[in-house]
């Protein structure tokens, strides 16, 4: 029964010193004085507001992205102890004693550092010798740009970490699909494809070029599936479902996580709050939720409320009234009915508040029970504190000659009678009797006798809306826009405070609308409510592009013709500066180059039968190429397209693509084209030195890649290799 212990238990491990002695060298180098400086670099004064927010548990958005990148940077502040408490207001200020530096500096780092092993294994896996994998390792290891991302509060590396994941995670699920189909590491490494493409475009937008590109090459590799006899109908469905839960249903349900845990943990108010809607902000602790908690849920005729306009940009603002009338004429000598102003004030105002009326009634208190109002109910909106009636009529607007003027009814008795009546229809009803409800329904005011509807002025490309005159007090413009069948955010308001009105009288009911609401009933939305609010103003939201002294072209990033300077000494020349290996970049360039000139070249003779290189070798060519050449151009080319301020580090993740073609270009000139000894033997010793050479340049600028040791004017001087390089150099 005990035999089995008559024999030693063996283990055998197999471990790839190479990827051992890599994997150390990428550590040393980006984790070696990582609190240096102990300064605010670059856009940490970014980031680190972020990461204070998340430590106060307050409520921010960032339209750069989603919030999977912020957590991870966050995450290194908990486990640092870090407070929040730091004013990320100037680049270069010193940290205080509170910052945990090297903690918040280090998932960026770690990350950096794993790129390395990751660009060895991807070659192995693209059946390249491991002597070419070892050689694009240790391009990136000495890349001075690389380095210099990943040293600091950034999202750079953690980016380009996921993405080369995601890259040998398919490539190790597609070799294993010859022999070893739904075996235990085919799912997973077909299940980490997913879950680090999700992770890629939960770091940044920039990840969703590198799923696609993988998309599209497991579709392709699908397709070919498709023509093989040898699988059955079944094993052929089974292989499909694998892969669109693995490739498209867990991507997105981590992508909803990652906004899920982002709004679980920032569930208090805070500067960002205005942007959203009335109803997101009422779900957040403090803020609007402390005016809000408790309000009447349906609105009556008699409800006293607020209402604010749902676009919520370029400010948030609600409709307003004040004692002050329309002058008799404009300065371009158009007349105006002189009746009370209306507008869209930013500010939370006593005269924003209005009573909804019963035309049929003269009372301006709920009832007992309330009368609801519901979609299609016409009301009149009553002023509070002025009393008047909201109108709108036949005489054009202020500044919107096209739109009708809306004001407050004063009766002048010059023939001119009120127009007050309103049509409420509720925007997002479910049904057409459907209850207007605050905060909730979203709904426009549409005017019975012309049909216009409320509308507040907002002009394309017009940061600040279309402000009235001084005697306007440069509020926003509100008008009555005609009645068409698609409508505009500015066309429709929510309810956002609101109070069941029990005074009568005016002075009773003056300070009653100065005085807080009391009720008892909330409304919180659900999650997905949330995150398709909170998504929408991500993609939407978009501050004012501003010329950067950094910012450049993606045509200067080719050449590196630019760089960035990140951060410099106070008092001596020691400075950091985002700057690559000049001699990997242009070897980079060369690259692909070469390989496009040499695809090119064999496709031509292939067309005419004429095979100069074997099968195999072909279709080793052609994979390399898809994912080295593909990745570069996805992660590169997209950016002519966009209407953004870039800088040089937005082409990292295209050139780690760039840099694992170098070494595959080599490999295949060396195999096929040198063919005899004396060839290979000088091709050897030119790599050598080439290599050897890219050490120089990496030592070269290695002291402002990680800020030390100080140089002198004629040192930083020799530094500047190109004329349109910012290398700093204090007056003397």
């Amino acid at each position: 029964m005990l035999g089995f212990l008559k024999n030693p238990v063996v283990v055998t491990v197999e471990i790839n010193m190479n990827l051992v002695a890599l994997t150390v060298m990428g550590l040393i180098s980006r984790l070696w004085g990582l609190s240096y400086p102990r300064a605010v670099v670059f856009d940490e004064v970014y980031y680190g507001q972020f990461v204070s927010l998340y430590m106060k548990r307050i409520f921010f958005v960032d339209d750069s992205g989603p919030p999977f990148g912020h957590m991870l940077l966050a995450l290194g502040g908990y486990l640092g102890g870090f407070d929040g408490n730091f004013l990320w207001n100037r680049i270069g200020a010193e940290y205080s004693m509170n910052v945990p530096v090297w903690s918040l500096r280090l998932l960026p780092a770690l990350a950096g550092a794993l790129c390395i092993p990751l660009a060895y294994q991807i070659l192995v896996e693209l059946q390249f010798s491991h002597c070419a994998a070892f050689g694009a390792a240790v391009l990136i290891l000495l890349e001075n740009s690389l380095i210099t991302q990943s040293r600091f509060m950034l999202l750079e590396s953690v980016l380009i970490f996921f993405v080369l994941l995601a890259v040998l995670s398919y490539l190790k699920f597609y070799n294993l699909q010859r022999h070893s189909s739904f075996s235990g590491s085919w799912w997973f490494w077909l299940l980490l494809t997913g879950i680090a493409c999700s992770c890629a475009v939960g770091v940044k937008y920039m990840g969703l070029f590198t799923y696609m590109l993988l998309l599209a090459i497991a579709g392709l590799h699908f397709w070919h599936m498709l023509g093989d006899q040898n699988l059955s109908n079944v094993s052929l469905m089974c292989h499909f479902l694998a892969r669109g839960l693995a490739l498209i249903i867990i991507p997105v349900a981590m992508y909803l996580s990652f906004f899920y845990v982002h709004l679980t943990l920032l569930y208090r108010s805070g500067p960002h709050d205005q942007i959203m809607t009335s109803a997101f902000q009422a779900s957040l602790e403090g803020g609007l939720a402390r005016i809000t908690q408790g309000q009447p849920l349906e609105v009556a005729y008699g409800s006293q409320i607020t209402l604010r306009n749902v676009l919520g940009k370029p400010m948030q603002c609600w409709l307003h009234s004040h004692t002050n009338t329309y002058p008799i004429r404009y300065e371009n000598g158009r007349g105006s009915s002189h009746q009370q102003q209306v507008t869209c004030y930013p500010f939370k105002d006593v005269n924003n508040w209005w009573i909804v009326k019963d035309p049929g009634m003269q009372q301006l208190v709920v009832s007992n029970p309330p009368r609801p109002v519901r979609h299609g109910h016409i009301v009149q909106l009553v002023h509070g504190i002025t009393t008047r009636y909201l109108n709108t009529h036949d005489v054009a607007a202020p500044l919107s000659p096209h739109s009708q003027e809306v004001s407050c009814y004063i009766d002048y008795n010059i023939s001119m009678p009120a127009q007050n009546l309103w049509r409420v229809e509720i925007v997002n009803r479910e049904s057409d009797t459907d209850v207007w409800k605050t905060i909730l329904s979203e709904v426009r005011f549409v005017h019975v006798n012309t049909s216009a509807v409320l509308k507040v002025i907002i002009f394309p490309f017009q940061l600040s809306g279309a402000s009235l005159p001084e005697w306007g007090y440069r509020q926003l413009e509100v008008v009555g826009e005609k009645l068409t069948k698609g409508y505009h955010q500015s066309m429709v308001w929510n309810v956002e405070e609101h109070r069941y009105g029990k005074s009568q009288e005016q002075k009773e009911r003056e300070v009653e609308l100065h005085s807080p609401t009391q009720m008892n009933i909330s409304k919180n939305l659900s999650f997905m409510a949330k995150f398709t609010e909170l998504q929408w103003k991500i993609l939407t939201l978009k501050n004012e592009d501003t010329e950067h002294k950094y910012s450049s072209s993606a045509l200067d990033w080719i050449t590196m013709d630019t760089n960035i300077a990140y951060w410099l000494h106070p008092t001596s020349g020691a400075q950091i500066h985002l700057l690559g290996n000049v001699l990997t970049w242009a070897s980079a360039n060369v690259a692909a180059v070469v390989y496009m000139c040499l695809s090119l070249w064999y496709l031509i003779r292939r067309r005419r039968k004429i095979y100069d290189i074997p099968e195999d070798a072909w279709q080793l060519w052609v994979s390399a190429g898809g994912i080295c050449v593909g990745g570069w151009v996805v992660n590169y080319l997209p950016f002519f397209l966009m209407e953004k301020t870039l800088f040089l580090y937005h082409y990292l993740p295209a050139l780690t693509f760039q840099i694992l073609l170098i070494p595959i270009v080599l490999q295949h000139l060396s195999d096929h084209l040198c063919r005899s000894l004396l060839p290979k033997s000088l091709f050897s010793a030119l790599i050598i030195a080439w290599f050897s050479s890219v050490y120089l340049v990496y030592c070269t600028f290695s002291p402002v890649t990680y800020g030390e040791p100080s140089l002198s004017v004629a040192q930083l001087k020799d530094l500047r290799w190109k004329d349109s390089w910012n290398i700093l150099i204090r007056k003397q």
